[in-house]
């Protein structure tokens, strides 16, 4: 998972590396198109860039489903995530998660984040699964030499495509925080948010369309 030769990955570095080389218009600027289509414009008012990604992923939509409601399990496949739990239910249906990203050069960074299951797809593999959140930092108080995130917002969309494959939509704003360094930007734009993407794919893949998420 770590080391100087691993692309960085996660929201938070995908933000980072892409926020690096985008001129300052505000309408969307594609800036890959092969695995993926992402797109970029900048988060007025903020220094931060949303991010916009689609494609297919060869994996059922159930599996996805799986795997990404499964916060716990997010060290375990997510790149550069190192902590990862749901901390409690929420009013709304929802829950509130921890997660905390170990990254080469700089300070950890952690995030915890409201999040809210909008749709789901149906055991027989109807439907559209729909998630998003948004960051709440100030839900308890932030550790110590670890940087936490203020702005970490987002969504996934996934929708059947036929057998085995989806369609993905992965939508995000994050403000990483502190010092990133300048060598972020000669890493290329599109490879953090291509290794979260296919790190989704390869864990949902691996897990069987009946197999619910772990607690």
């Amino acid at each position: 998972m770590l080391g100087m030769t691993r692309r960085w990955g996660a929201p938070l570095v995908a933000g980072a590396v892409l926020a690096a080389g985008v001129a300052g218009a505000q309408e969307w600027e594609t800036v890959a198109t092969s695995p993926y289509v992402i797109k970029v414009r900048p988060r007025p008012g903020t220094k931060a860039k949303d991010i916009w990604a689609e494609g297919e992923l060869k994996a059922s939509a159930l599996q996805i489903q799986t795997a990404l409601e499964d916060q716990g399990s997010y060290r375990l496949f997510m790149p550069y995530v190192k902590e990862s739990r749901v901390v409690r239910p929420t009013d709304d249906g929802g829950r509130l998660t921890y997660t905390r990203l170990d990254l080469p050069v700089v300070s950890s960074r952690d995030y915890i984040c409201h999040v809210v299951t909008e749709s789901k797809v149906a055991a027989d593999g109807t439907g559209v699964y729909q998630q998003r959140w948004k960051a709440e930092p100030d839900a308890f108080p932030a550790r110590r030499d670890v940087v936490r995130l203020r702005l970490n917002e987002g969504s996934w969309k996934v929708e059947p495509k036929g057998e085995g494959t989806s369609w993905v939509v992965y939508k995000f704003t994050v403000d990483p925080a502190g010092s990133v360094p300048g060598f972020l930007a000669n890493m290329g734009q599109k490879d953090a948010v291509v290794d979260t993407l296919r790190a989704v794919e390869k864990r949902a893949k691996s897990l069987g369309v009946d197999t619910p998420p772990s607690k």
